[in-house]
């Protein structure tokens, strides 16, 4: 009973910090490539002191292997798994960077993996997904 009381509250810690994370890259009204690579770094720095999700490591992965990586993370579970790929999104939306098709490939690997973990169907997650490809 305890673990299961821990892994609930690790889920919801991590829920509240991609929230945040997501309310902050959709909240600021400038468009500026540089403000936006700092903003970036910024969030991958504290997904990766808070939860220790490498961001830079899991873009840079192979499609195959994302289901495996994100496994690995307790507190990563089904609207989490939505609310990561949100952020990853908005990063490869706004940036123009090389990194930008990768973000949005990941972010379409997520929303496919919620797709078949989920039990209902969702038709804002598949605007999400149509609006991908469409940019691809």
């Amino acid at each position: 009973m305890e673990q299961k009381d821990y892994l609930l509250r690790e889920i919801e810690k991590i829920g509240l910090l991609l929230r945040m994370i997501l309310n902050t890259i959709t909240s600021r009204g400038e468009n500026n490539a540089i403000v936006l690579e700092n903003q970036f770094e910024e969030e991958r720095e504290l997904l990766l002191h808070e939860i220790g999700f490498n961001i830079n490591e899991f873009i840079l992965l192979e499609s195959s292997e994302v289901e495996q990586y994100i496994s690995k993370y307790s507190g990563i579970r089904g609207s989490n798994i939505e609310l990561l790929a949100d952020i990853i999104k908005e990063f490869g939306m706004k940036s123009e960077s090389n990194i930008s098709k990768a973000c949005l490939e990941k972010a379409l690997k997520l929303y496919e993996l919620c797709n078949s973990l989920d039990k209902t169907y969702s038709f804002d997650r598949e605007s999400k997904i149509c609006e991908i490809k469409n940019l691809s």
